[in-house]
């Protein structure tokens, strides 16, 4: 019997946890890999199906995808069962927070760990555990006895295997001029050339992208607009990262599908460098793009080591305006050094740029993580506000030294999941007569109504962690 066959007969099952509402690419990927070698494997998104109790029970490898913070508790809580379930199966977390947390989840809940390009180590981890060999010779791959780093060798260059999970109905959708269409999920290139402070991809990738060929960025297009998606949304950490790459993928996006609108996330200072390009990024049908602001800080910005200042972000906002692009800011507004004068700030600073509309509820409500091995732990001021790293919620804690901050934190988060689905208008009132009124002050009176401004083009799910 030959190795394939062997494999084959195996019970394997992938497990999606949460990916901000997109058809899961953690399972895609994998199972394209798994695929081509002629290895056949259950997958299920636990954002969208039952927990799959008669494939745990039976499965001797269970891969878990976290490439998130929430995919994480969902992950963690998902091993918890499949141990009382079947106590002898192999779990495997992948991913970004997987990497992050393989401490922990090694002590845990895991027999192996993968942090960067996880499908070539996980093809092989699955060999080597059907030939009955040691985790820990596999590249890429920890072990509770042995530590690797992230796997960061380009994968080969595979078209993601879609076809066995839901459709695309079931997931995000694109929100413009009162119609829903569905939304699919693409990634032009893997990590970061930035190494932002607060962001999980630094620790991991350290400075590195990888580029993912036109061909099958476009293939896997394809494969989703015949599936339904009249949207695109390009999950790279940022898709000018490559510019020239970027726009050739925009390119045959839409000489293929005129009528296919897309998004992408990108950095303030690519917006200022590459100003030329959005002209023609909106003729080739880009209607938004994703953007981490963070804060009105320029103090905050820096220490985060942003790569931008306030005068930046008003200068990118007359840049899309003028390319009648939308944008989308994320916001982390809670840190140990924000103020309660810069919180207030922050939210004048929305009002006054017409951006409420803009800026969903939650993103109010951020608070900084620091997962373990974050790039904030080198700062070297760090003993004065870091407390002690808390495993289970996969961060360290915190506590700002002015206790109305850590307050006004608390209630804008239940306010914001409160009002999820209400108008953003109404949301954002709300949390600034709360913020005012902790801040013992009157709120401003405005008089024109932002309510009354066009609603940009979004997708549906408002979270970004």
């Amino acid at each position: 019997m030959n190795l394939a066959a062997k494999i084959e007969q195996a019970d394997i099952l992938l497990l999606a946890c949460y990916e901000l509402g997109h058809q899961p690419l953690s399972l895609a990927g994998p199972l394209a890999a798994l695929r081509d070698a002629g290895i056949t494997a259950k997958a299920v998104d636990l954002s969208i199906e039952e927990f799959p109790t008669e494939l745990a029970t039976t499965a001797t490898f269970i891969a878990i995808a976290v490439p998130m913070h929430t995919a994480m508790h969902l992950g963690v809580s998902a091993a918890k069962r499949i141990r009382e379930l079947n106590p002898n199966t192999h779990i495997c977390f992948f991913g970004l927070y997987a990497w992050l947390n393989s401490g922990y989840l090694l002590s845990e809940y895991a027999d192996s760990v993968i942090g960067g390009e996880y499908e070539q180590p996980l093809l092989e981890l699955i060999r080597e555990l059907d030939q009955g060999g040691s985790p820990a010779r596999v590249a890429g791959v920890s072990t509770p006895d042995s530590k690797s780093q992230p796997y960061l060798q380009r994968n080969s260059a595979l078209v993601p295997e879609r076809s066995h999970l839901p459709a695309l109905s079931n997931y995000t959708h694109y929100a413009h001029n009162g119609t829903h269409t569905p939304s699919g999920y693409v990634e032009a290139s893997r990590g970061c050339l930035h190494t932002c402070k607060h962001c999980p991809v630094v620790p991991v990738y350290a400075g590195r992208f990888f580029i993912t060929p036109l061909e099958v960025v476009l293939a896997d297009i394809r494969q989703q607009v015949t599936s339904g998606a009249g949207h695109i949304t390009f999950g790279d950490p940022d898709f000018l990262n490559g510019p020239r790459h970027a726009l050739k993928v925009a390119r045959a996006l839409h000489d293929e599908f005129p009528d296919v609108t897309f998004n992408f996330t990108t950095k303030v200072e690519h917006i200022l460098e590459k100003r030329s390009l959005f002209p023609e990024l909106r003729e080739l049908g880009c209607t938004f793009i994703v953007s981490a602001f963070e804060s009105t800080s320029n103090t905050i910005l820096e220490r985060l080591d942003k790569g931008h200042t306030l005068a930046d972000m008003e200068e990118a906002l007359e840049i899309l305006k003028q390319s009648a692009i939308s944008i989308q800011p994320t916001w982390m507004p809670f840190t140990p050094w924000t103020s309660m004068e810069d919180y207030l700030h922050m939210l004048n600073w929305i009002r006054e740029c017409g951006l409420i509309a803009n800026t969903p509820a939650i993103q109010l409500a951020v608070r900084m993580l620091v997962p373990p091995n974050s790039a904030l732990l080198k700062h070297p001021d760090t003993h004065t506000w870091l407390g002690k790293l808390d495993p289970h919620n996969f961060s360290y804690q915190w506590t700002h030294a002015d206790p109305r901050m850590d307050t006004l934190q608390e209630q804008v988060a239940e306010l914001a999941e409160n009002h999820a689905g209400t108008e953003h208008y109404q949301s954002f009132a709300a949390i600034e007569q709360l913020a005012y009124k902790i801040a013992g002050l009157e709120p401003p009176q405005w008089e024109t109504p932002e309510e009354s401004l066009p609603v940009p083009s979004r997708l549906t799910e408002d979270w970004f962690c």
